[in-house]
Protein backbone atom coordinates (compact mmCIF):
# COMPACT_ATOMS: atom_id res chain seq x y z
CA UNK A 1 0.00 0.00 0.00
CA UNK A 2 1.16 3.38 -0.80
CA UNK A 3 0.93 6.69 1.80
CA UNK A 4 -2.27 7.86 -0.58
CA UNK A 5 -3.65 4.40 -0.43
CA UNK A 6 -3.29 4.35 3.20
CA UNK A 7 -4.50 7.63 3.94
CA UNK A 8 -7.73 6.68 1.79
CA UNK A 9 -8.52 3.94 3.99
CA UNK A 10 -7.94 5.35 7.25
CA UNK A 11 -10.58 8.05 6.02
CA UNK A 12 -12.76 5.67 4.63
CA UNK A 13 -12.99 4.01 8.21
CA UNK A 14 -13.31 7.58 9.94
CA UNK A 15 -16.48 7.20 9.04
CA UNK A 16 -19.26 5.51 11.08
CA UNK A 17 -21.56 4.47 8.60
CA UNK A 18 -18.50 3.18 6.07
CA UNK A 19 -17.45 0.93 9.57
CA UNK A 20 -20.82 -0.58 9.52
CA UNK A 21 -20.86 -1.47 6.02
CA UNK A 22 -17.52 -3.24 6.46
CA UNK A 23 -18.53 -4.84 9.74
CA UNK A 24 -22.33 -5.96 7.76
CA UNK A 25 -19.77 -6.96 5.01
CA UNK A 26 -17.53 -9.30 7.20
CA UNK A 27 -20.75 -11.95 7.89
CA UNK A 28 -21.13 -12.65 4.31
CA UNK A 29 -21.28 -10.77 0.68
CA UNK A 30 -24.29 -8.34 0.00
CA UNK A 31 -26.33 -6.28 -2.63
CA UNK A 32 -26.70 -2.81 -1.39
CA UNK A 33 -30.22 -3.09 -0.99
CA UNK A 34 -29.12 -5.93 1.28
CA UNK A 35 -26.70 -3.92 3.36
CA UNK A 36 -29.75 -0.86 3.36
CA UNK A 37 -31.82 -2.60 5.44
CA UNK A 38 -29.12 -2.68 8.01
CA UNK A 39 -28.24 0.93 7.76
CA UNK A 40 -29.83 4.36 9.04
CA UNK A 41 -29.08 5.78 5.04
CA UNK A 42 -30.74 5.41 1.47
CA UNK A 43 -29.78 2.97 -0.85
CA UNK A 44 -28.24 5.30 -3.02
CA UNK A 45 -26.12 6.48 0.38
CA UNK A 46 -25.25 3.09 0.70
CA UNK A 47 -23.83 3.32 -2.46
CA UNK A 48 -21.61 5.95 -2.42
CA UNK A 49 -20.27 4.38 0.90
CA UNK A 50 -19.47 1.22 -1.05
CA UNK A 51 -17.27 3.45 -3.10
CA UNK A 52 -15.32 5.03 -0.96
CA UNK A 53 -14.80 2.14 0.52
CA UNK A 54 -14.17 -0.11 -2.93
CA UNK A 55 -11.81 2.93 -3.82
CA UNK A 56 -9.80 2.43 -0.38
CA UNK A 57 -9.54 -1.03 -1.38
CA UNK A 58 -11.45 -2.43 1.60
CA UNK A 59 -14.29 -3.57 -0.58
CA UNK A 60 -14.88 -5.19 -4.01
CA UNK A 61 -17.87 -6.33 -6.31
CA UNK A 62 -18.83 -8.73 -8.28
CA UNK A 63 -21.49 -8.65 -10.77
CA UNK A 64 -24.54 -11.39 -10.82
CA UNK A 65 -26.97 -11.06 -13.34
CA UNK A 66 -28.23 -7.27 -12.72
CA UNK A 67 -27.08 -6.86 -9.24
CA UNK A 68 -23.76 -6.09 -7.69
CA UNK A 69 -22.57 -8.22 -4.71
CA UNK A 70 -20.20 -6.67 -2.84
CA UNK A 71 -17.51 -8.25 -0.12
CA UNK A 72 -14.75 -7.55 2.02
CA UNK A 73 -11.73 -7.09 0.24
CA UNK A 74 -9.11 -9.68 2.10
CA UNK A 75 -6.18 -8.15 0.67
CA UNK A 76 -7.14 -4.68 1.58
CA UNK A 77 -7.62 -5.80 5.26
CA UNK A 78 -4.40 -7.47 5.84
CA UNK A 79 -2.67 -4.52 4.37
CA UNK A 80 -4.91 -2.90 7.56
CA UNK A 81 -3.99 -5.69 9.90
CA UNK A 82 -0.34 -5.06 8.54
CA UNK A 83 -0.36 -1.51 9.28
CA UNK A 84 -1.73 -1.90 13.02
CA UNK A 85 0.62 -4.34 13.76
CA UNK A 86 3.32 -2.27 12.78
CA UNK A 87 2.31 0.96 14.83
CA UNK A 88 1.68 -1.59 17.86
CA UNK A 89 4.59 -3.39 17.46
CA UNK A 90 6.42 -0.55 17.37
CA UNK A 91 4.43 1.52 20.34
CA UNK A 92 5.33 -1.65 22.71
CA UNK A 93 8.80 -1.72 22.03
CA UNK A 94 9.32 1.64 22.86
CA UNK A 95 7.40 1.44 25.54
CA UNK A 96 9.68 -1.50 26.42
CA UNK A 97 12.86 0.65 25.66
CA UNK A 98 11.41 3.18 28.03
CA UNK A 99 10.64 0.65 30.77
CA UNK A 100 14.57 -0.21 30.67
CA UNK A 101 16.01 3.07 30.69
CA UNK A 102 13.92 3.75 33.14
CA UNK A 103 15.31 0.46 35.59
CA UNK A 104 18.40 1.56 34.63
CA UNK A 105 18.02 4.81 35.75
CA UNK A 106 16.71 3.47 39.53
CA UNK A 107 19.37 1.31 39.43
CA UNK A 108 22.19 4.17 38.98
CA UNK A 109 21.01 6.11 41.71
CA UNK A 110 20.19 3.58 44.07
CA UNK A 111 24.16 2.67 44.50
Amino acid sequence: MTTNQDDRVWEALGDRTRRAIVLCLTEGPKPVGELATYLPVSRSAVSQHLKVLKDAGLVAEQAVGTKRIYRVNEAGVLALRDQLDTFWNRTLSGFESLVERSQKERKARGR
